[in-house]
């Protein structure tokens, strides 16, 4: 089959894509991906981009009007300044900063009328009029009905959190998703489907009534308003209700109570295994409150017995430990104070190999506290409070009248459905918290269900108002397409009811206080539920953060914000399973479970038991199960399904099938485009390295009868994550893009796939590094021009006739890439050779002088030339590189004439971690034409340390190659201060 080439399939403009979409991840007010927590969400900048890249014909699809290649590549540039563009400007300071501006510019996109949203919608218009041999509209309004009337819909069968179809219907198209998971339908449901039913509408709420304000109610604008208005409803009632359970505190000293908490911090305590202390000892992982300079605070553990007036004895928390505690026949008492100002927190009693008993300093087995919490022995003690300041947070000590009256809430309703025991993610269940409610202190488990019981209460009255402003009752639910008062009451309450989840991601007994940031850390700080020793448990009745208000004010903002350009439709559905939708042809983009990355369904329980007794009866049929479906879900689960290999066969078949019904119902003309971010490789007896998730993704899409047409690497995923602070996480998703493979496609030889991969790979490689794609996700970009040639033939034939298998041609990529990188070697110094050679066996630690003085030798280098270079150390008959922190701190490189590119990458990593891109530049400035082979040096030694395991060192590599765009801009604008002269008197 014959088609027209779209944008994505020749070019994108990366830099630009990648900027914003590392961006975005630090917008939050009015971002959909605020309405509702999910994981692993794309960036809508990423998304938009690939949609609009799509369905845009490339230039040199249409040689009649683009007849040369300088005609092909000014058009090309010209939708490249449409789609994403850097911009150079100044700050208020005079500061230079980039400014990223195009569609892919969240800014843009959400200016009123955005006029960078009607040229992009004009481009798509004017392909689909060209494709038909009209002449394109001009006008918005004519634009827009021409691209819901001609444009393909737009369809996700993961739509997880709803990105891709959020972004489709913002280009003005119908969008359509479909996932198994209900937290997920729902969530897209709110964004993509409900917003366009009620578009224009005014709120029924009686203040707006009476004040009418606003004579026009544009998009959302008028649902926003309702949520607010009820929102504040429920908040005041459920006060009136529980507020007796959120007492104020005193900080004024002057014996009045007149200040809210923001939180309370507990330590979660179990009994000393120690038969002559047997105190409660308090498990905690720091003791420090806040670390903010000038307003240090921590809290300061006091030890000893209670005398007969109720007295602790002892005091302090050194002078104690290991007393013989049992000779006043009563066990040890803890209690806490905090302390301000200057001073040290004191050591935590919880770390990675165990617990340590504050009294009596015995150590304590992590099995003895399992125990003790699957025995119901785990308790907690009030730590700290903190409350609201006039200057910020103020800290205050704990006293019995607030611990009281927390214990001494009763839940009338609890969540009793069984956690996941999945070691991996659930680390509470193994300290006997089995059930979603044994996350959950009592009064936070008393102020949830408060709130979920007002979402119903609020929803009778919500359409009741609406029937008074005029709606009519036509009792035809949301459920079943009602766009009356009923209808309009079940989408009021299922914002109101995020608003309940949002709530519980702050109210659990997994959130713990940030001491940075003096904030609230949620629950899903990471993608799994890990065990709190310490927590904090936010006030929901606070003007501060995790509040009710709080909640509905994110939500407010993203409802203001909703697209309602074209209608949406979301179902719940097994993506291998057919639909009676799927008879009409959709453009298809989505991103799919990354094997075993994310046990979304595990996780999403949490929410879903709240969503199931607030709204369940809105959607029955989506609620129809107690927790999430697991059986079909898509991930390769070795815990669900009995073994590893077992769950690789069930994610394999599964992907194949979701392939197959993809090729089906896609709309020939326009490109599959697919989303992969997972590091993960498997090494062989013969040490070939293949990637076990890559191997089954491309396997399903060449299974499904796909080639693969390019891969883009894009920078989506947040660098700031917890987990991505101390691992070497993966940085980049590729973005498949696939046609169908042609019924009459040839086949090849092992030899002539090896062959064009050695012709073809390392130029495309070098295109990818000079696209400053960052070393962690070289190895997997690499794998897209490999597999483009791989899945372009019907079969790759080994010498004994049989078929080649992807993870055969995923090792031959490999090698090819390794010898691309060995070969890079070539270009360097002697000496940077030697180093890399020692650095592979050594590190940065010693080795024998004679090992070292052979290898200079076998390089054409010298020992003592490398020592007098700064490079190297060599004494007592030992010698070991030079770690960065022991390189020379006044290092002048326009004044040594012995600089290896070694030396060069060490000295740039250094500064740049010490001051920034600011500090890096300027040493770049300095080094000149020299220091143009640091970024391969970088890429070579971020591969070499990656094979080795040694992570910190690998990150410090693709931390240089990350930060390489903006060094060199600033190097580039940067002017050296003119050395002052001194003289002689």
């Amino acid at each position: 089959m014959t088609y027209r080439k779209k944008l994505i399939e020749v070019a994108l403009p990366l830099e630009a894509i990648n900027v914003e979409s590392a961006r975005e991840k630090s917008i939050r007010h009015g971002h959909p991906s605020t309405l509702h927590l999910w994981w692993s969400r794309k960036p809508l900048a990423t998304t938009r981009a690939v949609l609009w890249a799509s369905l845009v014909d490339d230039p040199s699809s249409w040689p009649e009007k683009f007849p040369t290649e300088e005609a092909q590549n000014r058009e090309r540039q010209r939708l490249f300044d449409i789609l994403g563009r850097i911009e150079l400007e100044k700050d208020k300071k005079g500061n230079t900063k980039q400014v990223v501006r195009g569609l892919v510019s969240w800014d843009e996109i959400n200016q009123p009328n955005s006029a960078v949203l009607l040229e992009a919608q004009r481009e798509i218009a004017r392909c689909l009029a060209w494709e038909r041999g009209e002449e394109p509209p001009t006008k918005p309004d004519a634009i827009r009905d021409y691209i819901a009337k001609y444009a393909p819909p737009a369809y996700d069968p993961f739509c997880g959190g709803g990105s891709i179809p959020l972004e489709a219907q913002r280009l003005g198209l119908q969008a359509h998703g479909s996932d198994l998971n209900p937290v997920a339908v729902l969530i897209t449901k709110a964004l993509i489907e409900i917003p366009p039913k009620f578009k224009d509408k005014p709120p029924v709420n009686p203040d707006s009534r009476q004040k009418q304000k606003i004579s026009s109610w544009e998009g959302a604008q008028g649902l926003a308003a309702d949520v607010r208005y009820y929102g504040q409803w429920m908040r005041d009632e459920a006060f009136k209700r529980i507020g007796y359970l959120y007492p104020m505190v005193e900080t004024n000293h002057k014996g009045t109570k007149d200040t809210k908490v923001i939180a309370w911090l507990w330590a979660r305590t179990v009994k000393c295994p120690n038969p002559a202390c047997g105190c409660q000892m308090p498990l905690v992982n720091k003791f420090s409150l806040s670390t903010k300079k000038g307003k240090e605070a921590w809290v300061e553990p006091f030890v000893g017995d209670f005398n007969t007036e109720g007295d602790i004895n002892h005091k302090g928390t050194e002078d104690t430990k290991g007393d013989d505690f049992g000779v006043s026949g009563v066990s040890p008492k803890i209690r806490f104070e905090v302390k301000t100002g200057k001073g040290t927190a004191p050591d935590g009693t919880v770390n990675r190999k165990g617990a340590v008993c504050i009294a009596c300093n015995t150590p304590v087995p992590f099995d003895h506290i399992r125990r003790e919490g699957k025995a119901g022995r785990m308790d907690a003690q009030l730590m700290a409070i903190v409350a609201e300041g006039q200057g910020g947070r103020v800290y205050l000590s704990p006293d019995e009248e607030q611990e009281y009256i927390a214990k001494k809430a009763q839940p009338e309703w609890k969540p009793e459905t069984e956690l996941s025991t999945h070691s991996q993610y659930m680390a509470a269940p193994r300290y006997g918290m089995t059930k979603h409610a044994d996350l959950f202190t009592p009064r936070q488990l008393v102020a949830l269900t408060t709130f979920s019981d007002l979402v119903s209460e609020t929803r009778e009255k919500i359409k009741a108002d609406a029937v008074a402003a005029g709606i009519p009752d036509d009792d035809l639910p949301l459920n079943d397409g009602g766009i009356g008062a009923t209808a309009y009451a079940d989408a009021v309450a299922i914002y109101l009811a995020f608003a309940v989840d949002r709530v519980s991601d702050v109210c659990s007994t997994i959130c713990s206080w940030n001491i940075s940031r003096d904030g609230l850390r949620n629950t899903f700080a990471r993608q799994a539920i890990p065990m709190s020793w310490d927590f904090a448990e936010a006030n929901p009745m606070s003007d501060s953060t995790g509040n009710f208000n709080g909640a509905i004010d994110w939500i407010v903002e993203v409802i203001k914000k909703s697209s309602c350009s074209a209608p949406g439709q979301v179902i719940q559905l097994d993506a291998t399973k057919n639909h009676k939708n799927d008879s009409i042809a959709k453009l298809i983009s989505s991103d799919p479970p990354y094997y075993d990355a994310i046990p979304y369904a595990d996780l999403s329980d949490f929410f879903y038991v709240w969503l199931r007794r607030s709204i369940g009866s809105i959607y029955p049929e989506i609620f129809n199960t107690l927790l999430v479906p697991k059986t079909q879900e898509m991930v390769a689960d070795h815990f669900r399904h009995g073994s590893k290999e077992k769950a690789k066969q069930f994610f394999e078949d599964s992907l194949i099938q979701v392939f197959k019904r993809v090729n089906q119902i896609n709309y020939q003309d326009y490109p599959v485009t697919i989303y992969y971010a997972l590091k993960q490789t498997e090494t062989d007896d013969q040490q070939n390295v293949s990637s076990t998730g890559w191997e089954t993704i491309l396997e399903g899409l060449i299974q499904a009868n796909f080639s693969i047409d390019g891969t883009w690497p894009l920078r989506t995923e947040l660098s700031n994550r917890m987990r991505g602070q101390d691992s070497n996480a993966l940085a980049s998703s590729i973005v498949l893009v696939c046609r169908p493979r042609p019924a009459d496609a040839p086949k090849a030889s092992r030899r002539q796939f090896l062959n064009e991969l050695k012709r073809d790979l390392p130029q495309a490689l070098k295109l990818l590094q000079q696209g400053n794609i960052a070393p962690v996700d070289l190895a997997q970009a690499s794998i897209g021009p490999g597999m483009a040639i791989y899945s372009k033939y019907a079969a790759i034939l080994e010498s004994n006739g049989s078929s080649m298998g992807v993870r055969t041609a995923l090792q031959l990529i490999n090698q090819i890439l390794d010898e691309f990188l060995t070969e890079q070697e070539g270009e360097f110094d002697s000496d940077t050779r030697w180093a890399l050679t020692w650095f592979e066996q050594y590190q940065f630690n010693e080795g024998l002088y004679g090992n070292a003085e052979t290898l200079s030798k076998a390089k054409n280098t010298s020992i003592q030339g490398m020592v007098e270079a700064g490079i190297l150390e060599a004494k007592a008959g030992k010698v070991r590189l030079l770690k960065r922190e022991d390189l020379k701190t006044d290092w002048k490189p326009e004044k040594d004439e012995r600089t290896p590119i070694w030396e060069i990458t060490q000295h740039l990593i250094h500064t740049l971690d010490k001051n920034g891109e600011t500090g890096a530049a300027e040493l770049l400035a300095k080094l000149g034409n020299r220091a143009d082979l640091a970024k391969e040096l970088a890429y070579r030694l971020y591969s070499l340390c990656d094979r080795k395991g040694w992570t910190q060192e690998a990150i410090a590599y693709n931390s240089l190659v990350t930060s390489w765009p903006e060094i060199t801009r600033l190097a580039n604008e940067y002017k050296p201060s003119p050395e002052q002269l001194s003289f002689s008197l």
